[in-house]
């Protein structure tokens, strides 16, 4: 609970306004308390989310306005309409309705957990971009078949790993099979450490010069199937990515050149993509302009 509150607090959209912030958490922990329904947030301004009793991540929009500021606004400021957006580990889809209802973006948002697929497709339904949003219920790798998931662990679910209890059976796909040769300007890989056999399963994808940005998540999690996510970051490093940090409101992007526990910025074409973040649109979120 400590450790919720001081990620509520010290977010970016909310250190002008702590006290909001915390009533904001204090409101929600009584509504799932008193009568636990659903509710439609406004997300942002052309925008809403669907949020349930048990969502850690979804809440935390409803907490802090953007859960993942730094890569949700790259994201935000990155995308045009018509670009093709791949959301891949959507879970209920924030990044996705960011995409395609914020911005009019088209999107691949891929989510293997069938219960969790289902919000993913209420929230695109609340947000009528079918057009927009092809969903599909399938994990990626670097094969075609079947393996096992986990199913409890709201963001936290992921491949199953030796004799984990309470697993799913979850067809699998590769991403270059998905995508039937279409071409994506940004890829978002959140797998929880699944992201090696991810990437086997995209060569052809990651080589596309339409692709200029990867928002990945390397937290370690890699280790419980035997993988070093350095060699992630040296993979696309050769493939001519450069990592980086992203700041929404001063629209500046920073390299860091070490791999770390955390959501990453790969880019690559520096110059396309730094004058799309400058030349962006302001979106409004939580009454503030970025």
């Amino acid at each position: 609970m400590l450790r919720l509150l001081k990620f509520i607090t010290s977010h970016p959209l909310n250190k002008d306004n702590k006290i909001g912030a915390v009533m904001r958490f204090a409101k929600w922990q009584l509504n799932t308390i008193l009568n636990g329904h659903p509710i439609v947030y406004k997300f942002t301004e052309n925008s809403r989310l669907i949020i349930v009793k048990g969502m850690a991540g979804a809440t935390q929009n409803l907490y802090c306005g953007l859960h993942e500021f730094y890569d949700m606004g790259f994201l935000l400021h990155l995308l045009r309409p018509s670009d093709l957006f791949v959301d891949i580990g959507a879970n209920v889809g924030s990044f996705t309705i960011l995409a395609s209802a914020e911005i009019g973006a088209d999107a691949i948002s891929i989510e293997p957990v069938p219960s969790t697929f289902q919000h993913l497709k209420n929230n695109i339904s609340v947000n009528n971009i079918h057009d927009r949003v092809e969903s599909l219920n399938l994990g990626l790798g670097n094969r075609t078949g079947h393996i096992k998931f986990t199913k409890s662990h709201d963001t936290m679910n992921h491949v199953a790993s030796g004799d984990e209890e309470g697993t799913i059976d979850v067809e699998i796909n590769t991403l270059d099979n998905v995508l039937k040769g279409r071409q994506p300007i940004l890829l978002k890989i959140d797998v929880e450490g699944f992201e090696t056999e991810v990437l086997k399963g995209a060569e052809k994808a990651l080589i596309q010069k339409e692709l200029k940005a990867i928002i990945i998540e390397l937290n370690g999690s890699g280790q419980r199937y035997g993988y070093d996510e350095a060699k992630i970051y040296d993979k696309l490093l050769d493939l001519g990515f450069m990592s980086y940090q992203y700041d929404p409101f001063t629209r500046k992007l920073i390299e860091i050149n070490t791999s770390g526990a955390h959501n990453t910025i790969f880019i690559r074409d520096l110059n396309f993509v730094s004058d799309r973040l400058m030349k962006a649109r302001r979106i409004v979120v939580r009454d503030k302009e970025i």
